[in-house]
């Protein structure tokens, strides 16, 4: 009877010639990675006081009054209603692709001005450099759901 193991032998030597492809190679990049342990630990009464909420972007473009590449973004938080925000995001997105996805912002930070613009949430990321990869919602959401 077989157990669907491979062996070990195999699913090495896979592994590895996934790694040593020219493929990959060509494709990779130095990443800066930050240790656990260099991290400032909070209590969960400061994360508690973070509000996260899931939205929409319903509207995207440049935003050409930025000192740095941006794009200027309206975002549906459902019944928290329609929120500006200023987002550094033009390596990985055109203003085009960004319409109709969900992302998670947080929604209590005070207004900010950013050019002539008034940023009313941050939009997260995953930073590695220029390039920002959205947290987005996995699956449909209703807008203006809390994360928690």
């Amino acid at each position: 009877m077989s157990s669907g193991y491979c062996g070990k032998d195999s699913g090495i030597k896979a592994i590895i010639e996934t790694i040593s492809s020219a493929d990959f190679a060509a494709k990779s990049k130095t990443v800066t990675l930050v240790r656990m342990e260099d991290t400032q630990t909070i209590e969960w009464k400061d994360f508690e006081k973070i509000d996260l909420r899931v939205g929409t972007i319903v509207e995207a473009e440049i935003f050409k009054e930025a000192k740095k590449p941006a794009y200027k973004l309206m975002i549906d938080f459902g019944e928290a209603g329609l929120r500006k925000s200023s987002a550094q995001i033009t390596v990985l997105y055109e203003p085009e692709q960004l319409i109709g996805k969900q992302v998670i912002a947080v929604v209590n930070f005070p207004p900010k001005q950013i050019a002539n613009v008034i940023s009313e949430c941050l939009v997260l990321g995953a930073v590695d450099g220029a390039a920002v990869t959205l947290l987005t919602a996995d699956l449909p959401t209703a807008n203006g759901l809390r994360i928690g």
